[in-house]
Formats: C-alpha cells, sequence, structure tokens
C-alpha cells in the first residue's frame, strides 16, 4: 500500500455480510410468498355467477368482481406494508446480532494472531492453550500449538549445536595458541622443543580441520533433504562399504578386530560423495568405539525395493535410552562430551544422507555393549527409483 490506508473487508465483515444478504434473501422470499398466497387465497367470487353482487356492512351495493379487486389490492398494500417493515427489522437485528457472534466466534484466532506477533527468542514458550468447545478453532490452536514446539525443539537444537560447534572448534584453536606461546617464551626452547611445537599444532590444526569438513557434509546433506539431489547417479553400497573397510584396514589390525562380513550388491540411486561418506562413517564409528580383540560385522543386500546396510560393533554399553540422542549432532555415547574421539557428527551425518535419499537408518543397542545401525535406502531397481 501506498500514499494512504486501503479498506481491507476483514472475515468478520464478511461474514456479517454474508449472513445479512441470505437473511434479507430468505426474508424477502417469504414475504413474496405471503402475498402469492393472499392474492390466491381472496378470490371467493370466482365461484359465483356472472353479475352476482355483495351487499356491504353500510348499505351498499357492489358487484362481486369489483369488491373482489378492491379486496385483493387493500390486503396485498397491508401484507408488503407490513411484511417489508417486518423484514427491515428482522435484518437490522439479524446482521447486528451476526456482527456480534462473528466477533465472538472469531475472537480465538484474534488470539492466535496476538500470540503469533509477541513470539521471539525470549517467548518461544508461549502457547495457546485453548480450554473451549472442541471445534475447529480448537483443532486451528492445538496445530498452532504444536507448531511452536517444534519450532521451540528446533531453536534449542541450534543453539545447542552452534554451542557445541563453537566448543569444539575452541579446543583445538585454544591447543595450538597455547603450544606457540609457551614455546616461544621459553628461551631456551631447541629445534626439538620446536619441532614437538609444530607436531602438536599439526594435530590440532588437523582435528579443526576434519571438524570443518564434517560441518560441511552435514550441512550439504541436510540442504538435500527431501530428495533435492543435486546428483544422481546409481551407486552400490556394498562397494562403498568394501572400500570404508579397505581404509581402516590398519586401525582394524591394530585394535585386532574381527571383522564378518557379508556384501551382497545393494544398489541405489543418489549422491555417490554422500553414500560413501555415509558407509564410511558407519565403519569408522564401529572401529573407533570398539574395543581390543572386539568383533565386528557388515551385511548388505537388496531384494527389489529397498537396498539396506548393516553395521554393528562390540564395544562400551549404550542405554536403550541414549539410543536416539545417538543421531543428535556433538552426541557420543548418548552423551554430549566435548573434546572426546571424533566430532560427534558421525551418525548426524548418516541420518541426515538417509533423509536426503528418502531411506531411515535405526540403531539398537547391543546386549553387553556395542551398537548395530540399520540403514534402508530405496533400491536403484524399484519402479520409483530414477
Amino acid at each position: 500500500m501506498t500514499g494512504r490506508t486501503r479498506l481491507r473487508p476483514t472475515l468478520r465483515l464478511r461474514l456479517t455480510l454474508l449472513n445479512g444478504v441470505l437473511l434479507v434473501g430468505a426474508g424477502a422470499i417469504l414475504v413474496l410468498l405471503a402475498w402469492l398466497l393472499v392474492r390466491d387465497a381472496l378470490r371467493p367470487t370466482d365461484e359465483l355467477l356472472p353479475g352476482s353482487t355483495v351487499a356491504l356492512a353500510d348499505g351498499r351495493t357492489l358487484d362481486a368482481g369489483q369488491w373482489q379487486r378492491q379486496l385483493i389490492d387493500a390486503a396485498s398494500r397491508e401484507l408488503l406494508v407490513k411484511g417489508l417493515v417486518a423484514l427491515v427489522a428482522i435484518s437490522m437485528v439479524g446482521v447486528a446480532g451476526a456482527y456480534a457472534v462473528a466477533g465472538r466466534a472469531l475472537r480465538p484466532l484474534h488470539q492466535v494472531t496476538a500470540t503469533a506477533r509477541r513470539l521471539g527468542e525470549t517467548t518461544l514458550d508461549e502457547r495457546i492453550g485453548w480450554s473451549g468447545a472442541n471445534d475447529e478453532v480448537a483443532e486451528l490452536a492445538e496445530t498452532f500449538d504444536a507448531m511452536l514446539d517444534r519450532i521451540s525443539a528446533a531453536f534449542e537444537a541450534q543453539k545447542r549445536f552452534v554451542a557445541n560447534a563453537s566448543h569444539e572448534l575452541r579446543t583445538p584453536l585454544a591447543v595450538m595458541r597455547t603450544e606457540i606461546d609457551v614455546t616461544l617464551s621459553d628461551d631456551e626452547a631447541d629445534l626439538a622443543e620446536y619441532r614437538r611445537m609444530a607436531s602438536v599444532v599439526r594435530d590440532a590444526s588437523e582435528r579443526a580441520n576434519g571438524l570443518v569438513d564434517a560441518l560441511l557434509v552435514l550441512a550439504r546433506s541436510e540442504a538435500q533433504t527431501g530428495g533435492r539431489l543435486a546428483r544422481r547417479t546409481e551407486f552400490d553400497l556394498a562397494v562403498g562399504t568394501a572400500n570404508a573397510l579397505s581404509a581402516m584396514a590398519r586401525e582394524v589390525e591394530r585394535i585386532g578386530l574381527k571383522v564378518h562380513t557379508s556384501l551382497r550388491p545393494a544398489p541405489v540411486v543418489g549422491d555417490p560423495g554422500l553414500l560413501d561418506r555415509l558407509a564410511g562413517n558407519l565403519v569408522e564409528n564401529a572401529v573407533r568405539y570398539n574395543h581390543l580383540h572386539g568383533r565386528l560385522w557388515v551385511r548388505t543386500g537388496a531384494d527389489g525395493q529397498r537396498s539396506w546396510l548393516v553395521v554393528g560393533n562390540t564395544g562400551f554399553e549404550v542405554a536403550p535410552a541414549d539410543v536416539p540422542g545417538l543421531f543428535e549432532p556433538f552426541r557420543r555415547g548418548g552423551q554430549e562430551r566435548t573434546g572426546a574421539r571424533g566430532s560427534g557428527l558421525g551418525l548426524s551425518i548418516v541420518r541426515a544422507v538417509c533423509d536426503a535419499h528418502g531411506g531411515t537408518v535405526k540403531a539398537v543397542a547391543q546386549p553387553g555393549g556395542g551398537l548395530e545401525v540399520t540403514v534402508t535406502l530405496p533400491s536403484a531397481d524399484a519402479p520409483t527409483a530414477t
């Protein structure tokens, strides 16, 4: 709008006008029907012989046809006048009542609007809390409250994510700065001391770089959630898993893991880079959070409609209640422990990649310790795959 405010017909006004139009229209139809019925009913002379007369109370004698016309005209005029007056009165009362009723019915909507306008970073805990009749307004209020719950949860998760990411990045940066300051302040530091400092700084920078890479992969995966994949090519989860096992072979040998594999073809369609990272994260987590001489089992397969990848491992015990939290960023073993092994984004990336490809992921805590993660994706052989 520019210059001046343009009148806007509100919902209350539109409902009132609609009710008024219906009321006036119904009243007008009733008056018309009454008028027609009266005119038809006031025709008694139609049954008399032609030339018949009617004796009036004042002694006059009139032709029956003439008397009938006068009677019909008088009755019609009186009916129309009184009917129109009654119609106007009823319409005014009806419109006023409709305006009041519409205002009362729309009051909860004003409450919803007022609540939405007050919402901000510090007021996301407000709710409508409608306690009226269980009608459409109550359904709208409940839906709005549920939406606020989801927004509040997402906002809190975002704040935790930012705080944890900042802490994770601050830790290697603090290590590098401390090492550099301590070494430079030592006037007697020799070449060996500088080499040790350089090695610590390199390890810390690699950790920070790994965290940044993981954050970028997570953001890329979440941006493609809902099937908005930038690349769609055929990929075999069995091949990606085999490559991941090969990359972790040295670490597997170092801690003496017993590996059991059953890698059958599991074709899917999607982004090869993300799918390769999915398999790599699952295998890396299964090795990283295992224990000496533990077990690692991996299975892939397909049934024509879906393809799956199962990665399980022994390790520390995970409470079943903590399993859902493992898929949250920076959660390790169901706990938000920064500074531990890894970035805490492995399973978060797995879930985001599954969402982007229209799949699912679930984890089950193993008796005695460890975890088994199952990823299910639409198969490349399925009729809906493109």
